[in-house]
């Protein structure tokens, strides 16, 4: 499901793959490969996906005779645990489909990206993605796919508490769910479970000056403000007015809520209405707006992305076949029908043009220059990442914010 969507990770699974042991170089040895079979892990966005990767694959391999790709798809609830033990193990495959690079990076597995795309490509990519793709200035993720996050909200259900805007303000969001509850329905869904507790978080605390890092680049996870917001959340949930267990729930079962008009306000992506509206409810009565923020004066919004990364692998005579692999994936037409089937945002050039068109897409694409991004160039991410996805959500339950916060500002200091 879109954007590591379903299920939960066990815990325990979710940590810095840079603590796995293995060695710098290359990183490991496929048995003598012929340099022209190549393994690729795709990530599960949707049921969309493994029949497009098939359909490439099948493409690319006909036109490029003795090349071979075996694919292998893993679900993203699944993804941190599989990755650790690609890497522990030292069995990675040539070209992985994740959310971070740089831990890889910094080890020196993975290879730079002008090793592995033509300059065609390298010139493709949108500058704004680029800087999110270096590690230590220089650009080693390739993006994949990115993605900016609004609030969506049901028109109808407005309508019947007597709402006539979207929030601005968290005073108007409380105040919303609020009169959503009164009428029959969920005020506000808020999934925080261990899926992708990080990105409904950041969204928050960037709305109210709060953050992963500071300007300096230092890890600032317990800051005031940030407690001040994970205090906010846990009011919403004390009071009622989300779905119940919001530390357990995932997006796929908020979003299914909101389909089925059961829940007022979500924060969501440009892949929403594709892979939960529709399938439930084509003609549900919904709009877009920004996030809102404790002041009201400021709007920021959550700008994500996917990266491919290409392991050095068997001394490196696995290279000329992931980049034939890659350029023939980044050629426009290729990168537009996965970005159309699957409801993501481009990260190249020659894809954006054509979804601005769309007026429900161009929300989307015209709030991504000015989005702000997790720090995914830190090697900590990872395990930063890891450590929110299982122990955020308490917070908005039973434990305190402060000392949840306090837990995974150690993991950070720790890995960095």
């Amino acid at each position: 499901m879109k954007r590591h969507l379903i299920g939960a990770i066990a815990a325990g699974l979710t940590v810095a793959l840079g603590v796995s042991g293995c060695g710098k170089g290359s990183s490991s040895d496929d048995g003598g490969s012929d340099g022209k079979s190549i393994t690729f892990v795709a990530a599960i966005y949707d049921d969309n996906t493994k029949p497009y990767w098939d359909g490439l694959i099948k493409d690319f391999e006909a036109k490029n005779s003795g090349y071979k790709v075996r694919l292998e798809m893993v679900d993203w609830t699944q993804m941190d645990a599989k990755v650790k033990t690609y890497v522990q193990t030292k069995q990675v495959p040539d070209v992985l489909n994740y959310n971070a690079f740089s831990d890889f990076a910094r080890d020196g597995l993975i290879y730079k990206a002008s090793d592995v795309v033509s300059p065609a490509v390298l010139s493709d990519f949108t500058p704004t993605f680029v800087e999110q793709a270096k590690y230590n200035g220089e650009q080693y993720g390739l993006p994949f796919i990115s993605s900016a996050r609004l609030l969506f909200y049901n028109k109808d259900l407005f309508k019947k508490a007597g709402i006539t805007n979207p929030p601005a303000t968290w005073d108007e969001v409380k105040s919303d769910a609020e009169k959503i509850k009164k009428a029959g329905s969920i005020g506000y869904g808020l999934p925080l479970g261990p899926e992708e507790s990080q990105a409904e978080f950041f969204s928050w605390a960037m709305n109210n000056g709060g953050g992963w890092v500071d300007a300096s680049g230092k890890w600032v996870i317990n800051q005031p403000a940030n407690v001040d917001t994970l205090t906010f959340l846990k009011g919403l949930n004390k009071a009622g007015l989300t779905q119940p267990n919001p530390e357990s729930t995932d997006r796929k079962t908020v979003f299914n809520q909101f389909a089925q008009g059961k829940i007022g306000m979500a924060i969501g992506g440009p892949f929403t209405k594709a892979g939960f509206i529709d399938p439930v409810n084509k003609s549900l009565n919904f709009g877009v707006a920004p996030l809102p923020s404790k002041s009201g004066s400021e709007h920021n919004t959550l700008g994500v992305m996917d990266v491919l990364a290409a392991f050095k692998k068997n001394d490196g005579k696995n290279k000329e076949a992931v980049k034939k692999f890659l350029d023939y994936f980044y050629q426009r037409e290729n990168t537009s029908k996965f970005l159309t089937k699957e409801g993501f945002l481009p990260v190249t050039k020659s894809a954006g043009d054509a979804l601005s068109a769309d007026p429900y897409m161009k929300q989307f694409v015209d709030a991504l220059p000015t989005s702000k991004f997790a720090p995914t160039s830190n090697p900590a991410w990872t395990a930063v990442a890891g450590a929110v996805k299982q122990d955020l959500g308490g917070s908005v339950a039973d434990k305190d914010p402060k000392k949840v916060l306090d837990g995974i500002q150690k993991t950070a200091e720790k890995s960095g």
